[in-house]
């Protein structure tokens, strides 16, 4: 039995001529499109009636150029789009005006979607049948929409002033609608409004090297500009894990300390009282019995504790070595003063010696105070062998609180740039917005 190859019928584009200029019209969009603009002369034709009828002439002084050309088709959320409507829009702030592209997309099977590009930030872009849940009105509302909240970012009236290709609706330079975003990065959810009817649509950010890559775009995208109201943050959810993580550093730091504390002995190995006389006679200077330092080479703290009141006084320090001489030569001052206002100063000091060998010492004690002084001194002075030491681990745990500080302080002046866009800015800037 002889077979027959049948192949399939190939939907072409449907083309008029331009009533206005007499070019080639391709309509691309088949029954959906309603305006279409010609591609020659930009006059805007009513494009469902047999015959083009001019809706509106182009008056504008400057042609844009797409940065995606009509008729490109590319791959997004794994459906092919070609490119058929192209439309600009701005609005006036601030005695400034801001302006934004649209792109209109369509596939035969999928329907229409949409991209916005403000300043190198794209959205793709999605109307929706279903509304969202209003959650919050006031000076910030918010809503709710497939489980998820929405902060309000801005509202502005957008005009459009350029088009090119083809549209689902009736479309006109000039046209004005009231948009008011609401924002859950990376997500967007835009309203439209206009003649009472309102169009809900959901965006998504997208990277502009993506849409490069999907619609094979010769060269690189346009850089960013700033920050964009749906922008993801680089730093979501970083702040958290970098404090997570400092609290289980510090809980390691915290059981490192706790094990050189049990490490260390801490021992009490001299302690004796003293009376000092200022303006006395004899030589202040003086030497402590001998005391043993055992165990490993570790770190040895002199403890002093007066009396003073109103007053101060310095001590000369030596540990010496009974057996080889060796010393170490410190001192320490002491200051107590008060009055009807509070008090400066204390009464007490310590010093830590680190490293000192095993041995036999003594020390030698010069004390000093003002000669015109006539009240005398008591004072005691304490020495205590490997005693714990824990100004490296508050150095460790100051070090440690670094990074988780930085990454919020970064968080949060991303955050901070993003609103500063936004109607809801802490002092007065002005920005555009998309839809």
């Amino acid at each position: 039995m002889a077979t027959t190859s049948v192949n399939p019928q190939v939907v072409k584009p449907k083309s008029l001529n331009c009533p206005s200029c007499g070019a080639p019209v391709n309509i691309r969009g088949f029954a959906h499109t309603l305006n279409v603009v010609c591609p020659n002369c930009l006059t805007v034709l009513d494009a469902s009636t047999p015959e083009f009828t001019i809706l509106q002439k182009f008056q504008g002084k400057i042609r844009i150029q797409p940065k995606i050309p009509l008729g490109s088709r590319g791959k997004l959320s794994g459906t092919e789009y070609e490119v058929i409507g192209f439309q600009t829009r701005v609005i006036e702030s601030d005695a400034e005006t801001f302006s934004w592209d649209e792109y209109l997309l369509f596939n035969p099977y999928k329907g229409f979607r949409y991209l916005t590009e403000y300043q190198g930030h794209w959205n793709f872009v999605r109307v929706q049948t279903a509304l969202p849940v209003t959650m919050g009105v006031g000076i910030r509302p918010s809503v709710t929409f497939q489980g998820r909240r929405y902060r309000h970012f801005d509202r502005m009236t957008a005009q459009t002033a350029f088009v090119l290709g083809e549209f689902p609706w009736q479309i006109r330079v000039g046209d004005s609608v009231e948009d008011s975003d609401f924002i859950s990065p990376p997500y967007m959810l835009s309203s439209e409004s206009t003649d009472g009817e309102v169009t809900w649509s959901l965006g998504e950010y997208v990277p502009g090297k993506q849409i490069w890559q999907a619609f094979s775009l010769p060269d690189s995208p346009p850089r960013p500009v700033g920050i964009f109201a749906n922008q993801p943050s680089p730093y979501a959810g970083k702040p958290a894990s970098a404090w997570r993580l400092w609290l289980w550093l510090n809980v390691a730091l915290f059981a490192l300390a706790l094990f050189f504390m049990m490490r260390s002995s801490n021992r009490q190995v001299f302690e004796n009282d003293y009376v000092f006389v200022p303006g006395g006679h004899a030589d202040p200077a003086f030497v402590t019995p001998s005391f043993d330092l055992t165990g490993r080479e570790s770190n040895v703290k002199l403890s002093v504790r007066t009396d003073l009141d109103n007053n101060w006084a310095y001590f000369s320090f030596a540990l010496i070595n009974e057996d080889n001489g060796q010393t170490f030569d410190f001192g320490r001052e002491v200051s107590y003063y008060h009055d009807s206002d509070g008090s400066e100063g204390g009464r007490n000091d310590s010093v830590v010696i680190p490293h000192v060998p095993s041995g036999k010492y003594y020390l030698r004690v010069e004390p000093e105070m003002d000669s015109k002084n006539l009240r005398d001194m008591r004072y005691s002075i304490a020495i205590h062998r490997d005693v714990p030491n824990f100004g490296f681990f508050w150095i460790a745990a100051l070090l440690l609180v670094i990074p988780p500080i930085f990454t919020s302080v970064r968080a949060a002046s991303f955050e901070s740039a993003r609103w500063r866009e936004s109607d809801y800015a802490p002092a007065a800037s002005s920005g555009g917005g998309d839809d």
